[in-house]
């Protein structure tokens, strides 16, 4: 009897093309000649497909090996089966009971898959509900072949919707897999081959966050951590892959913490595969965004093999995730200065040009965080990094020009380094940056303006030269971002210092603005916030202005925070305010005197003086305004 070749399901082959964009997707070319063009090997294909659909058992299994006997990798066979409808024949040889024709179906599948037509026109036919129910097959070299083809089929956003819908069926069905290989001897080849395929299957599935969050319910990633101990680079390389995506979502970072997984990831960085490397890079690059991680690659000795890899800057793909491991180690203070021990920074100021952007972001990075330290600001002049720094300002990618500004703000704090950012023209570059539409960028701008103004050679006279810089600061306030905002009024309470400037800065309406910022709960806002008002009431009738537009109001219930820097810089404030009446008396009406009155026992004596003339003014304005309405 002939082998069926339809199970009932509904495997439509038209419409394989999406319309729709996917990220994941490899873009589909436009071929000018049609696949049905008679040519021999399309032939061949459709002589071996219609065997396929009428022939007996023994006559399929002959012909799916004739069919494994051509080059499958080659695209013209591979259109030829989708055009002929083969593949749907393929498809159904997987519902029915003969394990010969599954294991020679599967090793067709697995190699036509890797086309992206074949993978979309797999998912149109419902053939992943096969693939994944083929899993429970006893036959090792089955449940291998099937985790391979899925993992080629889910590289396709929308059969990873599919896989998730099918849920159980598929997830906990390869976890399943890999945790039960681990109870098989290691010197069992096929075992190993089915984890590592189950390991690829999870790997394509895991792009979706989704999923991830679901193999991980199903107790993914101990299993996985436990597969990292396996001395084979072939199974390492999709268990380091999967680990590496899971890193990107919180809950899964915690996991790979607890289950000691990073110790391993730090000693597969000694192996001599790059690819490898690669990924374990990866893995720790987006692992320590979190404290804990950059202690534990600390603790497991990972630094210097992450700087070893900076000496292969050919592979830029692993010189990316060398350098973006390294800058999120750096975070750690601790990390820094052992960075140090090994010649890192200068390594580091060597990779700033002709670099890749990738790579590019993550130096300048890692440049940012080195240069907290003073002895490091020197380090990066002296081995020329300001000026690549200076000429990065120019490029156009968000996240480079948000770590370039802030590296040359923490730059800037250096006299020498300022002289150098002077001399070519940065303190410009950086605030044509306040232009930039990105609101992270304007942000990162504006502090890195805060050191360039307070450390530069006339930096009155520098501020003015800036064509419209006054005026695009003052627009800026008018932002919808939290942290525009802070930053913008940090920016201003610097060059508000600069009389000159100020008195620009109120003819652009800063005043008003500043005033209306002041409803707000947010500590750091409140903190530059109350700075900038504190150095714009040094001009003409600011201070009055403030009272008038609500302000004073607002800062004395700054005064009822718990944070230290809100408390001083309130206090400043509300002391230049004091030296109006009507602003006096709003004080006094909402409460201000009692909270001042505490703030002159604290320690610090800045603040003590401060709010001492705060409530002396008061005590006098308000005195002072009972007796002139007496006599009146």
């Amino acid at each position: 009897m002939g082998l069926p070749v339809s199970n009932g399901h509904s495997r439509a082959a038209a419409a394989v093309v999406e319309t729709s964009s996917e990220s994941e997707d490899e873009e589909v070319e436009q071929r000018s000649e049609s696949i049905t063009d008679l040519s021999l090997e399309y032939l061949q294909i459709k002589k071996l497909v219609k065997y396929l659909k009428a022939g007996d058992q023994t006559a399929t299994v002959l012909t799916l090996c004739a069919m494994l006997n051509l080059n499958l990798m080659k695209e013209t066979y591979q259109l030829a089966i989708w055009d002929l409808k083969g593949l749907e024949v393929l498809l159904n040889l997987l519902d029915t009971k003969e394990e010969r024709c599954h294991i020679g179906s599967l090793k067709i599948l697995r190699q036509i898959s890797q086309n992206v037509l074949i993978r979309r026109a797999i998912v149109d036919m419902d053939g992943l509900r096969s693939l994944v129910r083929i899993l429970d097959s006893l036959v090792m070299d089955t449940k291998a072949f099937a985790a391979e083809t899925i993992a080629n089929v889910a590289k396709v956003q929308r059969a990873r919707r599919n896989i998730l819908q099918l849920g159980h069926l598929c997830v906990y069905g390869w976890v399943f897999i890999c945790g039960l290989t681990l109870n098989l001897s290691a010197d069992q080849e096929k075992s190993v081959e089915v984890a590592r395929c189950a390991a690829l299957a999870l790997w394509s599935c895991s792009k979706s966050t989704k999923i991830k969050v679901a193999i991980s319910k199903a107790g993914g990633i101990p299993l996985l951590a436990r597969l990292l101990k396996s001395s084979n680079e072939n199974m390492l390389i999709p268990v380091v892959g999967n680990l590496q995506e899971f890193a990107s979502v919180k809950s899964c970072r915690i996991a790979i913490q607890t289950e000691g997984i990073m110790e391993d990831l730090v000693k597969n960085l000694s192996r001599n595969n790059d690819e490898l490397q690669m990924y374990c890079a990866n893995a720790i690059f987006k692992c320590a965004e979190d404290e804990k991680t950059q202690e534990l690659v600390l603790k497991h000795s990972g630094l210097q093999p992450l700087v070893s890899l900076l000496s292969k800057s050919d592979n830029k793909e692993l010189l990316a995730a060398a350098t973006g491991a390294i800058w999120k180690c750096s975070i750690s203070r601790k990390n820094v200065d052992k960075f140090q021990e090994y010649d890192t920074l200068s390594t580091l100021v060597g990779l700033l040009s002709e670099q890749p952007e990738e790579v590019l972001v993550n130096v300048v990075g890692a440049l940012g965080e080195f240069a907290r330290i003073p002895t490091n600001k020197v380090t990066i002049r002296k081995c020329g990094g300001i000026k690549y720094l200076i000429n990065l300002l120019t490029e156009t990618n968000k996240e480079l020009l948000f770590n370039v500004t802030k590296a040359v703000g923490a730059c800037a704090t250096d006299k020498e380094s300022m002289a150098i950012i002077d001399q070519h023209d940065g303190v410009r570059l950086v605030w044509s940056l306040l232009k930039n539409p990105c609101p992270n960028v304007q942000s990162s701008a504006a502090w890195a303006l805060c050191p360039c103004i307070e450390h530069a050679k006339d930096a009155g006279e520098k501020v003015r030269s800036v064509v419209g810089g006054l005026e695009l600061i003052g627009n800026l306030l008018k932002s919808t971002n939290k942290e525009v905002h802070t930053s913008i009024c940090a920016a201003i309470a610097r060059i508000s210092k600069d009389m000159e400037n100020l008195a620009l800065l109120t003819d652009y309406g800063v005043v008003p603005l500043l005033a209306k910022l002041t409803n707000t709960t947010d500590n750091r806002l409140r903190h530059h916030l109350a700075e900038a008002i504190e150095h714009c009431c040094l001009y003409g009738s600011n201070r009055a202005s403030f009272g008038d537009a609500g302000a004073v109001a607002h800062l004395v219930g700054y005064l009822k925070s718990k944070d230290q820097a809100v408390h001083r810089s309130t206090v400043n404030a509300l002391f230049q305010l004091s030296t109006d009446v009507n602003n006096c008396i709003i004080m006094q009406s909402e409460g201000a005197v009692k909270p001042l009155i505490k703030a002159i026992g604290s320690e610090d004596e800045m603040l003590q003086e401060a709010a001492a003339g705060c409530v002396r003014n008061i005590r006098l304005m308000v005195k002072a305004y009972m007796e002139e309405r007496i006599l009146k």
